[in-house]
């Protein structure tokens, strides 16, 4: 069974590949992220980002071709990357150490595949 790593500091958190971003969201998001109301709005906001970038991959690739307003707007891979600012926002505001998160997750699927259930 994997082990579940304890919650780390918000200076330990600073020191993971990650660092960079966060410091970075340090300056854009002063002030706001220790509001009660600015988790909800990560929440919303991550639930449409992934849409966008669903709309946006759904018309490159043919799956949409109607959908004029998705074709114009950002490109998938552009709304790829607002997704992962709002993870790494809601990452930072909750002190959850994103590079254990993913390893841990890694390792998950790295032993479902080793192992599959039958």
């Amino acid at each position: 069974m994997l082990s579940q790593p304890k919650k780390k500091t918000r200076r330990q958190l600073h020191n993971t590949p990650f660092r960079q971003y966060f410091n970075l969201l340090s300056d854009i998001d002063k002030g706001q992220r220790y509001s009660h109301e600015y988790g909800s709005v990560l929440i919303l906001s991550l639930v449409e980002e992934v849409g966008e970038m669903a709309r946006a991959y759904l018309a490159e690739h043919g799956r949409k071709k109607l959908n004029l307003a998705a074709q114009h707007d950002e490109t998938y891979e552009q709304e790829l990357g607002d997704l992962l600012l709002t993870i790494l926002r809601i990452a930072r505001i909750k002190n959850i150490n994103l590079d254990e998160r993913l390893m841990y997750s890694l390792e998950k699927v790295k032993k479902r595949k080793l192992k599959p259930k039958e």
